[in-house]
Formats: structure tokens, sequence, C-alpha cells
């Protein structure tokens, strides 16, 4: 092995919360050096909680592998390190609240005026212009104003989507710019801008609902477990009251259900649900049908029939569940002198490491970099 693909590579991220920090991450476990600029207090995010040993779980989640330095950014002598530190960057990465980057003189289009090799990345809630653009936003308030909330759950009370979902789209598309954008040096041998929304991350994630609302008949109608185009495709119980997801996807997939599954293979050819259209229209007899047959099957019956019919399913399982899964690839971290496990990487590849870097204390690295950063202005002299 060569290395990994990004070593060599130095990223200065001037970053906070979920969105930013999700992407450097992903660049610091490729190989790059991630300097992690942080308030003298910390990112806030240190603070979301105490759940992983003293450690607040967001941040043990995407901020191994960095280094942190603390500065004061109202301060010059602070501003003036950063400057430093940008200028030795391959990529600036920053996800501060609408235009304070600009204010403390780290505007990404003057950044590479003055650095023209250099990746800018901003991450904002709404993007540069428009009405709504100077308006903070955090995940909520995105899944909320994106429509994602009104496509989610069940009937009844709004319900968030359980993760930072704008967040960590917002974050990935971040990684894929930047990515982009290093490619395209690698040709022209000039930097390039990339900005990035966590609203028009989250209406990317809209497109189907969009087109069915503009195009179609209308928008999806929160359904719970269930597909708002697709029959049978939801939730149903076994005798044991164990809950399985099953989703039929076409009509081979309906024969081999309704023959090897429900034992009715007649039931294919009803006219009622002869197709999937025909099969959404008449949803609510056919889902009561399917939970007849649920019923008086086991769990173990159910998976059984399940397999047989190569008919796709999931159980409906806990966190804990999870954590048990017999699929769940984990990778060990070290946190304060213990030893955790998190989700490896969602793929693999030859420069994986066994194991996760640490994260860093606030400011651990301060020194160091000030250091390097004074033998850089002694030889430069």
């Amino acid at each position: 092995m060569s290395g990994k693909p990004f070593d060599g590579l130095t990223v200065v991220a001037l970053e906070q919360a979920v969105a930013a920090p999700y992407c450097t991450s992903r660049l610091a476990d490729a190989g790059a050096r991630v300097i992690k600029i942080e308030r003298p207090e910390g990112d806030f995010a240190r603070g979301y909680d105490t759940a992983v040993h003293g450690e607040s779980a967001y941040f043990v989640w995407i901020n191994r592998g960095k280094e942190s330095i603390a500065l004061d950014l109202r301060q010059d002598d602070a501003r003036a390190r950063l400057h430093a530190l940008v200028a030795t960057a391959d990529v600036f990465i920053q996800n501060l609240a609408p235009g304070a980057a600009a204010r403390l003189t780290f505007g990404s289009d003057e950044l590479r005026r003055n650095h023209p090799r250099l990746v800018t990345c901003d991450i904002s809630g709404y993007g540069e212009s428009g009405p709504l653009h100077e308006l903070k936003a955090y995940d909520l308030l995105v899944q909320a104003e994106s429509g994602l909330v009104a496509v989610s759950g069940a009937p009844g009370p709004w319900g968030r989507i359980g993760v930072s979902i704008c967040d960590i789209t917002a974050g990935m598309n971040a990684l894929l710019g930047i990515q982009q954008a290093l490619i395209q040096r690698s040709r022209t041998g000039r930097g390039s801008a990339v900005k990035v929304s966590l609203f028009d991350s989250a209406a990317d994630l809209m497109s189907v609902p969009m087109l069915q609302a503009r195009y179609g008949s209308g928008a999806p109608e929160r359904v719970g477990l269930k597909h708002p185009s697709i029959t049978p495709y939801g939730a149903f119980t076994s005798r044991d009251g164990r809950e399985f997801v099953l989703s039929i996807q076409n009509e081979r997939e309906w024969v081999n259900f309704c023959d090897r599954v429900l034992l009715q293979p007649a039931l294919a050819t009803d006219p009622s649900f002869v197709s999937n259209t025909e099969r959404t229209r008449n949803r609510v007899e056919l889902e009561a049908l399917i939970q007849g047959v649920f019923s008086n099957l086991s769990d173990a019956q159910v998976v059984e029939r399940l397999a047989a019919a190569h008919t796709a399913y999931g159980a409906i399982n806990s966190v804990h569940d999870l954590i048990a899964h017999p699929q769940l690839r984990t990778r060990q971290m070290p946190v304060n002198g213990r030893v955790v496990e998190l989700p490896a990487t969602p793929f693999i590849t030859e420069w994986d490491d066994e194991s996760y870097r640490p994260i860093p204390a606030v400011d651990e690295h301060g020194d160091a970099i000030r250091d390097g950063l004074e033998a850089l202005t002694r030889s430069a002299g």
C-alpha cells in the first residue's frame, strides 16, 4: 500500500456542530491533516451530552483524528495565526453563522484570491442569496422548512426524523464537492469554491415528493411505515408480537409472496390485487388479509416463509438490537483512556485503519501548531 488518498493534504476547518465536522472527519479518515479551529471554550457540540465516558456522542462521532487549536478570532493575533494556517492549507471549510467568516476576514473569495490553489467550502443554512439567506439554521428547523417533516412519520402530531439528516446530508455534499474540486485542481492547478446549504441538501432529498406534488396527483401523505406508492410495503406483526417490514417491488415478487408466504397463489391474479396500482388502491383490504396470515405465524415461521419467497424484509429493531446485530461492523476508538466502539465507515477501502484515531481536547495541538507557524516564519525570513 502506498498510503491513504489524502496523505499530505492539509484542511483548515473553522467548524462547529455537525455538518462541517462530519465532512472533515471523513477527510481525516482518508489521511488528511485536519486542523480544527475552536473557540477558547471549544466547539459547542462538545456540550451536547456526556454520554461517551464524559464526552459528547456527537463530538466523538465526527471529530476523530483531528488536531485542535483554540483561537479567539476577535483578536488580531489570532486572526493572523489563522491566516498563516490558511496559507499552508489545501482546503478551507467553514460553517459559522451567516456572514461571520467574512466579518472575521475569512471570506472564501478573498482567501482564494490570496491563495489561488486553495479549495474553499462554505456550509450555510439557506445559501448565500435569497430572502432567508441570513437566517440561522439548525437541523430540525430545516427539516420543518423543507417539507421533510410533512412527509415523514405517521398521521397525528408532527415528528422529527430521528437523526440529524439535514446536517449529515450537507456534510456528505460538502465532501463530494471538495473531492471534485481537488480533482479539478489536479487538472487546472487552481482551487475553486464549494458552497453547500442545509436547505438545498434537504430539498434534494425531497425531489420525489416535489415531482409528485407538482406534476402528479399530489404530495404523499404521512403513512407511517407504509409506502405512499407501493403495496404491500409496510409492517406486519407475527403471532409472537414481533413486527416485520416487508417490501414487494415487482409482479414477480408479488406472485412468489402469494404462493409461498400467504399460501394463496390465486390471490396474485385477483383483479383487486393484480398490479401495484390496484394493490395500492385496495391497500386497506390487502393489508388486513396479510395481517390475518401473519397473526397465525410465529416469528420463525414468518422468517422461513419470507426467505423461501425471496421477499425483502427487515425486523423493526431497537437501538440495542442494532448494537447486537450480527451485520453491524464496528471500529474501536480510544476515549478518555477507555475503548468505545463506533459503526465502521460505511464503505470499505484498502486503506482503512483497524481503529479510529482519538478526538482532540480543546487546544490539544495548539502549542505544536503555533511552533510550526513560527518555524515557517523564520525559514521564510
